[in-house]
């Protein structure tokens, strides 16, 4: 069975995972455009260049490991390191909702930037990141045990680091490409958009023994294929997921399932920030004020939230 290419004339759906599978029982993926979203969440900062371009990978990558699992709360990939970039979080949650920042030492990152190098090594991990750790982490509540996986920062790039996991963490082979950019907003300028494309060979199942080497084949056919998108292709707006999944599996012929939609979503909220501020001495938050002031900016959408003398007052109760 072969996708149906989109209605004529129609916009392609955008912001989406789309699960699918090769026609062989074992290997199965994920194509994830990010469109608005990815845009929206490095546009809340005024990120340098390598920083912006960096933290788009790995909130397109976390899109696309998070919906490979069954959870029901929220997945969240890290990355620390020494580098430049020293810490990005990205995180998201079953019900799809995408957000993600990342700190970063300024005159370190114009340093890293100033000094020789080819453009392949400027945006490397070992690069902006340095030495450190890449982790995973499933949170399902208070009642439930958080689920982390932890590998290091190792090759050139994050999709390199995400298949170290693969191979170390999970016994699943696994294949992943990533691609970031700024591609003609239509009201004029440039927009951020980021693709991933991941598939995936399962192990045998208990009783079946070693893969053949007939599934052997079918998966480095697999990856070849794979190999033959391009970051245009990922970062067209234009083209329908559908279409590029037919345009690079349909000679062994490709099915699509349900689309999964993302979207941008905070959980930021005053609430939380009075619990905060409730949970602190009130003398260390009365050596925050600024002018009187108490003002608390969220780190993922950059939304603050102002505290005067009397709401201060309320919170703690005098």
């Amino acid at each position: 069975m072969t996708p149906e290419p989109s209605a004529a004339g129609a916009a392609p759906p955008d912001d989406l995972v789309q699960p699918f599978q090769i026609e062989q029982p074992s290997l199965r993926g994920r194509l994830v455009r990010l469109g608005a979203v990815v845009d929206e969440v490095l546009s809340r900062h005024d990120y340098p260049e390598p920083v912006a371009r960096m933290l788009g990978e790995t909130l397109v990558l976390a899109a696309a490991l998070a919906k490979a699992l069954k959870y029901d709360g929220v997945f969240t990939l890290q990355t620390n390191g020494d580098g430049p970039i020293t810490l990005m979080v990205a995180d998201v949650t079953s019900a799809g909702e995408v957000r993600g920042y990342a700190q970063y030492d300024g005159e370190r990152l114009a340093a890293v930037s100033a000094a020789p190098g080819d453009g392949a090594s400027a945006g490397s991990v070992p690069r902006l990141l340095g030495a450190g750790f890449l982790g995973l982490t499933v949170d399902q509540g208070a009642d439930t045990d958080r689920y982390q996986g932890v590998v290091e920062l190792s090759g050139q790039s994050l999709a390199d680091c995400a298949h170290q996991y693969f191979r170390q963490s999970e016994q699943v082979e696994a294949a992943i490409k990533l691609a970031v950019g700024r591609v003609p907003a239509a009201s004029g300028g440039a927009a951020w958009r980021a693709g991933a494309l991941m598939i995936q060979r399962l192990p045998p199942k208990p009783g079946e023994g070693l893969l053949s080497d007939a599934a052997e084949d079918d998966w480095r056919r697999a990856l070849i294929l794979m190999g033959g998108s391009t970051t245009e292709e990922l970062l067209d707006p234009d083209l329908a997921p559908d279409v590029l999944l037919y345009r690079l599996f349909h000679e062994d012929g490709v099915r699509v399932y349900r689309q999964r939609p993302l979207k941008v979503g905070c959980r930021c909220s005053r609430a939380r920030v009075v619990h905060l501020l409730e949970a602190m001495p009130r003398a260390e938050v009365e050596d925050m004020k600024v002018d009187g002031k108490i003002i608390v900016t969220c780190e993922f959408c950059n939304t603050s939230f102002t505290f005067d003398e009397a709401e201060l007052a309320a919170v703690y109760g005098s």
